[in-house]
């Protein structure tokens, strides 16, 4: 990465910053490749806790220069008028991915809001803080769909589609998960939003070898799959996909819809459009999501896929 380039990246936080509203946001995405010598760099905004990634070690004059002027922001206007007070930089690239705190105290444990709806996050202790913000399209779209619907939700992690469908009006969400402390997590999301836990439930199962549960649960007016691009022991992404997207028949409801999602940069639309032309034939693709504006990328099909199908 280049120390020269950094001017680029101030320039850009304190505008992202001063537009955003009161709601977690990315204000930074070099990772879409928008930004010359500066791709391992990500900047999220938690609501006065700015957290800085670096996704590969660099040298010490750009860290250097990193830090020196991440504090010089910290004493700008749009600082001090969105009351930031903390900030963070993490080393995504290091084992455990420490994080150093340059300003203030952390807040490992905040809650934030996205669409005013609130989110419980845990910070540095992993490489991901509990939601994935190139999802809140997805997210939205769940909660304008969802009303009156029998909603499933696969690799639920801490349950944003759930709370989304939910606030939208769904009978019931089955979130399935092998992660247990994940689905324990979502269970606070929901009491965040004081959401009823009887129409919630909550499958601390490999998915593969729970079909009969989850189907016991079923028929689903909305299925929603969002797996990891690589788990290791548990997923392969392009090998595992089909045996899921293969259940669908049995699981959905006539007239039911599909969030299909896939976030690995060499995966593409396509592998997922005739994927599910081979295994669930009656389900035709509709839509592509929009990702947020913030996470604009170079090329469209490395960024995270959100498909619709019916």
């Amino acid at each position: 990465m280049q120390t020269s380039n950094l001017t680029t990246f101030f320039t850009h936080i304190d505008t992202e910053l001063a537009n955003a509203p009161d709601e977690v946001r990315r204000l930074f995405h070099g990772r879409g490749r928008r930004f010359e010598g500066l791709e391992q760099l990500t900047c999220d905004w938690l609501q006065g806790q700015l957290i800085v990634n670096l996704f590969k070690a660099v040298d010490d004059q750009f860290l250097t220069a990193l830090k020196e002027g991440l504090v010089v922001f910290s004493q700008s206007e749009t600082w001090q008028a969105k009351q930031g007070h903390t900030i963070v930089l993490q080393h995504r690239y290091a084992e455990g991915a420490p994080s150093e705190v340059l300003l203030g105290e952390l807040n490992a444990r905040p809650v934030v809001m996205e669409s005013g709806l609130k989110y419980q996050l845990d910070i540095g202790r992993n490489q991901n803080f509990g939601l994935f913000l190139d999802m809140r399209f997805g997210r939205d779209w769940v909660r304008q769909n969802a009303q009156h619907k029998n909603v499933l939700n696969l690799f639920a992690y801490t349950c944003g589609f759930s709370v989304a469908a939910i606030a939208g009006g769904a009978d019931q969400v089955v979130n399935v998960d092998m992660a247990r402390a994940s689905l324990a997590k979502g269970r606070d999301n929901h009491q965040l939003n004081e959401h009823n836990l009887n129409s919630i439930r909550f499958l601390g199962h490999d998915i593969f070898k729970s079909w009969g549960k989850i189907k016991k649960s079923g028929q689903y007016d909305l299925i929603i799959i969002d797996p990891p691009s690589f788990q290791k022991g548990s997923f392969a992404l392009t090998k595992d996909y089909k045996k899921i997207l293969r259940r669908l028949p049995d699981l959905l409801a006539e007239g039911g819809q599909v969030l299909a999602c896939v976030n690995s940069p060499s995966v593409s639309s396509e592998f997922l459009i005739e994927s599910m032309k081979e295994e669930a034939p009656q389900l035709v693709y509709r839509e592509r999501l929009d990702n947020p504006p913030e996470f604009m990328d170079i090329d469209s099909e490395a960024s995270l896929k959100a498909l619709i199908f019916s």
